[in-house]
């Protein structure tokens, strides 16, 4: 399974760099025709200025109904994050998801992050507005699963993985625990703390198995809190 997982991976991979750079290559034709440079004027940067604004505002007035144990989606706005999306079979809305926890009055999400953005691969714990800053996302998510659920064993769990140096699994292995991606982290989390009452779904390509971002939030034992578009 591992080495077909790699396969579908490394062929994705390969394909989005060809696609670069064909890109690439045809843009620096000479007989292509030279397109006209992109001006900024002063109201552009005052409607992005204001656009920040606004979604701070609305990651400060979702934070309070945040509770431990939720799960937070969202949507990154760099080229790895698209890809991701992408993969998921039936919504494409989210990239990434994590686990909230409140600690000492400050709301932390768990999250498996790879790539240049988490060097050590290690699992982060990141403060909520970190996490949701829209200087990197055009939006978030926030569910909640329905049935009552003991979370502390959720938190316990997630914890000791984070204590235990948990990295990101670059293979997209479902059958390994040692490493693991976002959507596989926080399905597996939520899992082994609830002594398999919550389960979830896994998606397809081929012979790829694996867990999408979907298939943790469009659980049936989930509903969705708040939405917001940056």
């Amino acid at each position: 399974m591992m080495i077909k997982n790699k396969f579908y991976l490394s062929f994705h991979l390969r394909r989005w760099l060809l696609s670069c750079l064909l890109f690439l290559l045809y843009s620096c034709q000479d007989n292509n025709p030279i397109l006209p440079a992109t001006t900024h004027t002063k109201q552009d940067s005052l409607k992005a200025q204001q656009g920040l604004l606004n979604a701070y505002k609305h990651i400060s007035e979702i934070e309070p109904e945040i509770k431990t144990g939720d799960l937070i989606t969202r949507t990154g706005n760099d080229f790895t994050s698209e890809s991701l999306r992408l993969l998921n079979r039936r919504n494409t809305t989210y990239s990434h998801c994590g686990i909230a926890s409140i600690e000492n009055d400050t709301v932390f999400v768990y999250h498996a992050l790879g790539g240049e953005f988490n060097p050590d691969q290690r699992l982060r714990k990141d403060p909520f507005k970190v996490f949701a800053s829209p200087l990197e996302n055009r939006g978030i998510g926030l569910f909640r699963f329905n049935q009552p659920l003991m979370l502390s064993p959720v938190l316990d769990t997630v914890k000791s993985w984070k204590n235990a140096g948990l990295t990101f699994d670059m293979d997209f292995d479902l059958t390994t625990n040692d490493k693991m991606y976002c959507a596989e982290f926080v399905a597996k989390a939520y899992s082994a703390g609830t002594q398999n009452i919550l389960k979830f779904n896994t998606s397809r390509i081929k012979d790829f198995v694996f867990i999408g971002v979907d298939d943790v939030f469009m659980n049936p034992n989930a509903h969705i809190i708040k939405r917001i578009k940056y």
